[in-house]
Parts: structure tokens; sequence; C-alpha cells
């Protein structure tokens, strides 16, 4: 995920390839046919320039076959990087279909196209507004703050064509959120999708508890921290806190829906048993950081929590059979919080409103009441963290806003650890998940371009800072 250079570069190859086929060599094929499969090429070539700008911010832009005829060349500036990027998901977005056949499910579409034209330039923008260039000299780094208004504007526009177009995509929010990672979501914008016997996906042997296999076989890759399932708002909308002796007494009760949809805990009817998270306990008891070494016992906990959102409760068989959830790229409620997002940030009573529009739309189909603070933008921050939780946004959130080297560096997270009291209640104590501190250093913003392609490329520069 962070070395993608060679990859992304080797997509990058192949594509303009199939562009310049399809440009002069292509027979029979009318001007519509011709546009709808450019557009497919350039949805996926803008993802993996998506992919460039947010690791290195600066990279090479190569959008033609004949750029190759002289490839040593210096990296573009990062708003030049971030305009081809919107380019391509621009021409995409009005030159894909609405939907496909069945047949077809899983390819981009027009709506897919508009959320990643919008999410770019919520990234371009959010650069614009918070770089500022702290972070790095690097000449080609940087967006000027002059283009952040532009950019959000952008943002706000792609957000918009998208939810107008949504009803006619059959696109919308799932009222149960347990529903919104099964195959059948309605929620999805964009997905890869696995088919039974040969095309599966590791999920759930990754992360399932220890219990689902009798031999041992689940990985425990990863598990959710005490400060984001504390994140998750109580039914009625308050927030939890464990200085309230009736939430800390039964902390996991009244919770708001996409807690019980998203989180294993103490006491979870999981697979016809209950989950048990006490420390110390067989086979799903939490443990202290580096204690999970013995490769003959299975791993646990390290936090008293494990995953529950997008495991597949139904499969029994995934340490032999696989797994066969869809891999969610894209989901409408992330379409809302970038729109919210983008008109809270332009400010104005009319932007205001709509951005309340979308958060309040959004905490109505999950239950919750509508947003009445005052700091909407937090807000947006707060339903970010909980409603797109283990989907791959919080670390490149917390960048994008350079807040990672503040709340990422010289840190650690924390375990709640569960033990029964001598009157049968249980005991909750906060103690550090991490043996040490976590490091996220503000060069990190900008990753190192690979010594290799230094050396290949004559005229390229490293990034400055490394």
């Amino acid at each position: 995920i962070m070395n993608y250079w060679s990859e992304g570069y080797e997509r990058i190859r192949r594509i303009n390839e199939f562009l310049y086929g399809l440009n002069n060599n292509a027979k029979g094929l009318t001007i519509e046919q011709k546009n709808q499969y450019q557009a497919e090429a350039r949805f996926i070539r803008g993802y993996v320039f998506f992919w460039l700008a947010k690791l290195h911010g600066s990279f090479v832009i190569l959008t033609d076959i004949n750029d190759y005829k002289n490839r040593d060349r210096q990296r573009s500036s990062e708003d030049e990087c971030w305009n081809a990027v919107a380019a391509d998901f621009k021409f995409a977005s009005e030159n894909l279909p609405i939907t496909w056949n069945t047949k077809y499910k899983g390819k981009a579409t027009k709506i897919a196209a508009y959320g990643m034209l919008a999410r770019c330039w919520l990234y371009a923008a959010s650069v614009a507004k918070y770089d500022k260039k702290q972070f790095n000299s690097d000449p080609l780094t940087g967006i000027s703050e002059s283009k952040a208004k532009e950019y959000f504007e952008n943002a706000a526009n792609a957000a918009k064509q998208a939810v107008e177009i949504a009803p006619s995509s059959g696109v919308s929010l799932e009222s149960n959120f347990e529903n919104v990672f099964k195959n059948e979501s309605k929620e999805i914008v964009f997905a890869s999708y696995y088919s039974s016997p040969t095309v599966r996906n590791a999920f759930d042997i990754m992360y399932a508890p220890p219990g689902d296999d009798k031999n041992n076989k689940c990985w425990v890759r990863g598990v959710p921290t005490a400060e984001l399932v504390d994140e998750f708002e109580m039914a009625n909308g308050k927030k939890f806190d464990w200085n309230n002796a009736e939430m800390q007494q039964n902390p996991y009760a009244n919770r708001e829906a996409r807690f019980y949809a998203s989180i294993l805990y103490n006491g979870s009817v999981w697979k016809g048993r209950k989950i048990n998270t006490i420390a110390g306990t067989e086979p799903e008891g939490y443990v202290e950081y580096g204690n999970n070494s013995n490769a003959d016992e299975p791993k646990k906990t390290v936090t008293g929590y494990y995953f529950k959102k997008m495991l597949d409760q139904s499969n029994l068989t995934f340490v032999d059979n696989g797994s066969y959830q869809p891999s969610i790229e894209m989901r409408y409620s992330e379409i809302l919080l970038i729109g919210a997002e983008a008109e809270a940030l332009l400010d104005g009573a009319s932007h205001n409103a709509l951005a309340k529009d979308y958060i309040n739309s959004l905490r109505e189909k999950r239950g919750l009441p509508e947003f009445a603070g005052q700091n909407l933008v937090e807000a947006i921050k707060h339903e970010r963290i909980v409603e797109l939780g283990f989907e791959g946004h919080r670390y490149w959130d917390l960048r994008r806003w350079r807040e990672a080297h503040i709340k990422l560096n010289d840190i650690r997270f924390h375990a709640c650890k569960i033990t029964s009291s001598s009157s049968g209640n249980f005991d909750y104590e906060r103690v550090a998940c991490d043996d040490r501190d976590r490091k996220f250093t503000s060069n990190l913003y900008y990753l190192p371009i690979p010594s290799y392609e230094i050396r290949n490329n004559q005229k390229i520069t490293q990034i400055q800072g490394w």
C-alpha cells in the first residue's frame, strides 16, 4: 500500500497502451462506444493517479504513449497531479453509463466516477487549506491556499451530481447498517465482488475472533482500539462518557446501531455463542500486546474488542473455503460525508444548511437524532470515524487534514481490560494496547520516490526531506 510506484506505473502503461489502440487501431466502434471504453480505462487510471497523489503528492504524469519516448522527466507539481486525477474521473463521469447489465456487476458507473471525483477534489482542497507549506519545502509539493475554495466547490458539485443521480443508479442508504456490507447492498457505489469457489478473499480468517475456528487458524490481524469504540454514541445521540456512572456500569448497553453492527465486545452474541473478552479466558480473552507469540495458540485481542463490521456471520467454513463479501471502495454514505465536509468548509448559510441536510439524512438512517451542535466540521469528522471505521479512511483523513503528526505521533492507543470483581460485576480498566509510542513525523505527509526510480530517471529529483 505504501510502496505503489512500480505497480502503479505498470498499470498506467497498460492503460495508456489500451487507449492508444482504442484511438488508433480499433475498428467498427461508434463514438459512444469508444468514449465508454475510454471512460472505463480512465476511471482506472484516475484511481492509480489518486494513490500516487496521496502517497507522494508530486509524481510523473504519463497520459499518452508518446510520453514514453522521452521517459526521463521531472515530477509534476502537486496541483497538476490532482488536476490529472480529476480530469480522468471527470471524463469517466461524463461517459460511463448510470447502470450496467447485472452480468457486469462491479464495473464503474457514472455515480462511482462522480463519487471518486468528489473524493479527489476534497483531498486536493484539504491540502490547499491545511498544508500551507508547513511540512515540506519541496518546490513541487503543496497547493496554493488560494485554490482551497475553488477545489471545495468542485468537491461539493461532484458530490451533488452523485446525489442527484443516486435514485436512477439504484443507490441509497440502507436502513439496517448490518446489511451495508452484503453483496446486495444498495449503498455500494463501487466494489470488487467475489465468486465461489475460485475468486475469494481472506477477510474473515484475518479478522474473525479466534473462537470461530476450533483449529486456531484465525489470524486476528487487527482489532478496534478503545478510542474508536468510545466514539460510538448512545442510542439517544448523547456522547459516551466513562465518567458517567450509569454508562460506566454497563458501557455496552443502549449504544447506537452502528456500534452493534461494527464491534464484538464482551457479551456480544456471535455465531451462536457469547463473546468473552475477560482477561485470561479462553479462547478470546484479552491479552497484553506482545503475548500473542506462541504460534500454536490462537491470537487474541489486545484491546478487549474484535471486528464485527464486514465479517460474514453466516460463513462457518471460511478457513477452508474463503470469504465472499464484497471489498467496498466507495459507499453512498461517504459521498454524503464528502458533500457535507465540502459545503461546511465553504461556509455561508446555504452551504451549512446543505451540509446539515447531508449529515442528518445519514444520521436518520442510522437511527440517531439530528445534528444539534455548533461545530459542524468536527461533527463531520466524528461521523467519518464512526461511519467509515475499518474501511481505510481514517489514516488518510488525518494526513489530508494535516493532523497525523499530532494524533498519531508520540502517543499510545488503549484497550479496555475487563476483569470480574468479587461482587460478580465487571471491572473496566483503560490500559495502553501499545508497548511503545507510535510515530508520525511531519515528513511522512509526502513519502519518498523509490530510490530505483531516482537511479533510472536522470531528471527526477527526490522529494525534499528524504
